[in-house]
């Protein structure tokens, strides 16, 4: 099989799961990750026959992607912000509707005057369940100043928020602790600002997604049994800051364009006394 019949034949495969867009969009990432090249070079080289082990992989891959398996988990790579992450079944996919709430932090942050963009006092930022570590990673990049701080209940994801992290050479404090227990801010320093992304779709709709959107991510964050699942965004004379500055954006419904575009936001500031 050459790399042009390895194109027609995934996205066949594809092609009554996800329609022709996705389908297409979908054999594009996945032969781009098989093959190192972009689009342009795979047409160059399209009749070229794909090695044993590549062409084994591409099997394996199409039938855990027709087994609804998210592209994201299939390949364990997610893009954010311009960034290639890890990402596997511990953590949740990466939108692109995220980048929007951290694009958003960083400009609330006023700049330090005469330093350009670096914020003044050096804030100290803390990301509530960070999952792939995508939130705390930007402005660790962006702000090097900046005193990033994570946290997450799980420790999988945490795992997987640290590789990210090493990967792109940014200092971020980890904590592993459940940030609903008052009792574990104690671990935490006094913040700046407070951001989070939480998936708020309550288990009893995701069961009418379509099962790629709900199989997307992790079971255990995505099914809350609250109807308050911004409880901790809540301002609170307890919180763990003298003044946050808290942004949260919520998940619930899936769109049709993308398995990781599976929410319709909602910007929620807040400020704690």
């Amino acid at each position: 099989m050459d790399w042009l019949q390895a194109q027609k034949s995934l996205t066949t495969q594809l092609l009554p799961l996800y329609g022709d867009r996705e389908a297409a969009i979908i054999t594009d990432w996945v032969l781009e990750n098989l093959s190192g090249w972009k689009k342009i070079d795979r047409i160059l080289h399209r009749s070229e026959p794909l090695p044993d082990q590549t062409l084994s992989t591409l099997r394996r891959y199409s039938q855990e992607l027709l087994t609804h398996r998210p592209v994201q988990y299939v390949l364990n790579e997610a893009w954010f912000a311009g960034m290639k992450l890890y990402v596997d079944e511990n953590v949740l996919i990466p939108r692109p509707e995220t980048e929007e709430l951290v694009d958003w932090v960083l400009e609330s942050i006023p700049p330090a005057p005469g330093i350009g963009t670096i914020p003044a006092g050096a804030p100290t930022i803390l990301d509530v369940g960070t999952g792939s570590g995508c939130i705390p990673i930007t402005p660790a990049k962006r702000l090097p100043t900046a005193q990033i701080h994570a946290c997450d209940l799980s420790t999988k994801a945490l795992e997987v928020a640290r590789r990210n992290a090493n990967s792109q050479n940014t200092p971020i404090n980890f904590h592993h602790l459940d940030f609903l227990n008052p009792g574990s801010w104690n671990d935490l320093p006094t913040i700046t600002c407070l951001v989070s992304n939480p998936p708020t779709s309550p288990s009893t709709k995701s069961r009418r997604w379509r099962p790629t959107s709900r199989n997307l991510n992790p079971a255990r964050p995505c099914s809350f049994q609250t109807t308050t699942p911004f409880s901790f965004t809540a301002p609170s004379a307890n919180s763990p800051s003298g003044k946050c500055h808290a942004a949260a954006r919520s998940s619930s419904r899936p769109t049709k364009k993308w398995a990781n575009r599976s929410s319709a936001s909602s910007a929620l500031p807040a400020l704690a006394t």
